[in-house]
């Protein structure tokens, strides 16, 4: 069986042509979990091959959990790239950059650099207590405005903000709610979880992608560029359908 016939993967291409709607078994489904976080320079860095992966492979199912990827700069260490401080992280932002081809301001980290991004994690985990699509373009939102326009994200202020830009995209998100959600500590609580799930599961570098077919399960950890992660589902897939 050829990848393109192998229901839940790849959206089929008929040119016109009339094809037969298969119907998509647990074990046929493809689930991919992004472990990731709104201060990852490298999430953003792929950012388009992740939404591109989602338009080929349409009836996939998946989840986001956000790490905490600083908690604060006491205890913050990347020994990987030597960061311990936050002018430290702008080199390591201006390589994303580079590596990726994909604009980010690296200057935050000598202007005005963030303190956490715990508080990022928080308000994503408070959208997405009312919907998962709301909370996935809130974080391309919280990349657009921290890498892209260069404002620190860790302020309080900047995440109501952009709250109220995705209300204008989804009139039916309740910014009261998500506000009260934010400071109440049911955000905060939905974010405990997904640390726990992170620590339970060794997650230990942002991004990483874990990819599950039936019982086969394959883990991808760092920036991926798109070619890579088709590769790595179409290898899962073939051994999942042997």
């Amino acid at each position: 069986m050829s990848q393109e016939e192998r229901p839940g993967t790849k959206k089929a291409k008929s040119g016109g042509v009339k094809t037969k709607v298969q119907t998509i078994s647990e074990n046929d489904r493809l689930f991919l979990t992004y472990y990731t976080d709104p201060l990852c320079c490298w999430s953003w860095g792929m950012h388009a091959a992740i939404s591109k992966l989602k338009e080929e492979y349409e009836t996939a199912s998946w989840r986001y959990v956000v790490g905490g990827l600083i908690p604060d700069w006491q205890n913050f260490c990347d020994p990987v790239n030597s960061v311990t401080r936050p002018l430290q992280m702008g080199p390591v932002w201006m390589h994303a950059s580079q590596v990726s081809g994909v604009s980010i301001d690296h200057n935050l980290w000598f202007r005005d650099p963030p303190i956490s991004s715990y508080p990022a994690c928080i308000a994503f985990k408070a959208v997405q207590l009312q919907s998962q699509e709301h909370a996935i373009t809130y974080l391309r939102l919280l990349w657009e405005t921290c890498m892209m326009h260069g404002k620190n994200i860790s302020k309080q202020k900047e995440l109501i903000d952009v709250a109220a830009r995705l209300n204008l995209l989804y009139p039916h998100f309740d910014i009261k709610t998500f506000q009260k959600d934010l400071t109440n500590g049911k955000g905060l609580e939905a974010f405990k979880s997904d640390v726990h799930e992170i620590k339970i599961n060794n997650i230990a570098r942002f991004p990483t992608l874990t990819i599950r077919i039936g019982q086969q399960c394959l883990l991808l950890t760092g920036y991926s560029p798109y070619e890579r992660l088709v590769k790595a589902i179409d290898q899962l897939s073939a051994s999942a359908y042997q």
